[in-house]
């Protein structure tokens, strides 16, 4: 019947109005796409490395392209292959190569059959022997450049046969035409 006082329990406030909570938007997955390296010019799967601390003494000659960032004292033949002389590339040696880019330095002559580039940062003391040459500003180079012909194909060191009419435009009849004379006066002369 009557209760106590103990067992009331306090009556508590009403709670304020919460605004709606925002619906989470649906969980999609993100996409994965495949990570693009970037493609750097001086490392390729078809060309050999030679690293900044490697140290070669003697002959270097290879059957595939070569980016030498190392040093080199003594010689280097890759005549049908290019060779990339990277920046802290360091050469004491004779090169001969289908293409030569430098960027370091070289001490000794340089023979790209095709042709030679010399970068910005290059530094070569020697002679070129190349059919094309290209000489970055910047770049120091002290010696001589012998700038070598193509080899000609079979077709262009054919000599024209001897019955083949040079000129087709020219008669070919034995007779020849007189050309016409003119005075002094600048007048042509009067045809009888």
């Amino acid at each position: 019947m009557w209760k106590s006082r103990s067992d009331e329990r306090p009556i508590a406030p009403p709670a304020p109005a919460r605004a709606p909570e925002p619906t989470p938007a649906p969980q999609t997955t993100p996409q994965i796409r495949p990570v693009e390296t970037p493609k750097m010019d001086n490392f390729r799967a078809d060309v050999a490395h030679i690293g900044k601390s490697v140290i070669v003494k003697g002959e270097l000659s290879g059957s595939e392209d070569l980016y030498l960032d190392g040093e080199v004292e003594g010689s280097i033949e890759l005549r049908g292959h290019s060779l990339t002389i990277g920046p802290n590339g360091r050469v004491r040696a004779n090169v001969h190569a289908k293409d030569v880019v430098v960027h370091g330095k070289v001490d000794g002559n340089v023979r790209g059959n095709d042709r030679v580039e010399l970068k910005k940062s290059a530094v070569l003391n020697g002679d070129i022997f190349t059919q094309r040459i290209m000489i970055e500003d910047g770049a120091f180079f002290k010696g001589a450049i012998d700038i070598q012909r193509g080899e000609k194909s079979a077709d262009t060191k054919a000599e024209p046969k001897k019955d083949a009419v040079p000129n087709s435009s020219t008669p070919t009849s034995s007779q020849s035409t007189p050309s016409p004379s003119y005075s002094s006066a600048g007048n042509p002369p009067l045809l009888k």
